[in-house]
């Protein structure tokens, strides 16, 4: 297996920089088994069967960028990760060469001290006045990925539109990009033709970007990802595991999270707070995933390895084109794939 057999060329223009109307998204429909046609996403609870279980990722966004100044006046920005302790944040940093223990950086609304390099070009920074989630939403700004950055700023509307309509709580520095096609009505479709809708939390952080920079991605270092499963919904994936009934995910996220619940709890789904470290490559065993929803993903990524992993290279890869030459959008704020 190497990293460049999950290469291919994307047109600049297939990258879209903004979103479609929430539930118009195009998608593009994958038949394990047989072929492909195309689709929208408000189609989608037609393709689910009653009583199949949809899985959920409602990790909530924090507005996790920072942008202030070094002494001197130098522009600096940190990409708040984590809280580690009252006014204690992990953070990633630049530029990182400048940041040193003991550094100042300056805010409109206040300063910070770096505390700490820590590995992986990571920082323990300290806030002169505490900042929890709910002071973050007033002066973070939403972290846009840099392939959309690269093409516009961040602008007001994306605070709501890179959010789930389902998000509740945690976390996550990067959206679960497959839930943002998702309204209130088409979830309502979804439970009205009996499906049974639950979800489970995984924060979804930086290693989410990570390149893959190995030639065969097995020496990859995948980031473990924190995720939480209610009781509830243990009980609901469990229930359907033992009944023979689907578990459609929504997500590349979800699919982590249960698979690795389901390794953890070898072949049941434990609630409670675990770190996700199951990496997902073609050969992969899946103990739960029946169908999936995602997004079009980065050539050489691990999220494109996964669905490989799910699908089958070749079928995936040829979609894929199938996709370019159609005009889907790709990545966070493209179109759908439904895998079935």
């Amino acid at each position: 297996m190497r990293t460049e057999d999950f290469a291919y060329e994307l047109p600049g223009e297939l990258i879209f920089p903004f979103p479609r109307p929430r539930g118009t998204s195009r998608l593009l429909v994958v038949h394990r088994q047989g072929g492909v046609r195309e689709a929208n996403i408000r189609d989608f609870p037609s393709f689910l069967r009653p009583e199949d279980v949809l899985l959920l990722n409602d990790v909530r966004v924090i507005p996790a960028r920072l942008r202030g100044r070094r002494p001197g006046g130098g522009k600096c920005e940190l990409f708040l990760l984590r809280p580690q302790g009252e006014g204690i944040w992990e953070a990633l940093g630049r530029p990182a060469a400048r940041l040193r223990e003991g550094t100042a950086v300056f805010f409109p609304w206040g300063q910070a001290v770096i505390q700490a390099r820590q590995e992986g070009g990571r920082f323990l920074v300290a806030f002169e006045a505490p900042l929890d989630v709910p002071a973050l939403e007033a002066v973070g700004e939403v972290p846009l990925p840099p392939y959309i950055e690269r093409k516009r700023p961040v602008q007001p509307e994306d605070r709501q539109r890179y959010q789930t309509v389902f998000a509740r709580k945690g976390l996550a520095v990067a959206a679960p990009t497959a839930g943002l096609h998702f309204t209130p009505e088409l979830l309502a479709a979804c439970q009205a033709r009996g499906v049974e809708v639950t979800s489970l939390t995984l924060h979804v952080g930086p290693g989410t970007f990570k390149p893959v920079k190995t030639q065969d991605p097995r020496e990859h270092r995948l980031d473990p990802e924190l995720y939480e499963v209610a009781p509830e919904t243990a009980w609901a994936l469990n229930r359907a595991l033992a009944t023979g009934r689907r578990i459609v995910c929504v997500g590349t996220t979800s699919v982590r999270a249960l698979e690795d619940a389901l390794a953890r709890g070898r072949g049941k789904v434990l609630p409670g707070t675990a770190w996700a470290t199951t990496y997902v490559l073609p050969g992969f065993a899946f103990r739960g995933t029946g169908a999936l929803l995602t997004n079009f993903h980065l050539p050489r990524s691990t999220l494109l390895m996964l669905v490989a992993a799910f699908a089958g290279r070749e079928k995936v890869l040829q979609a894929y084109e199938l996709a370019k030459d159609r005009g889907f959008g790709f990545y966070s704020y493209g179109d759908a794939m439904l895998i079935l």
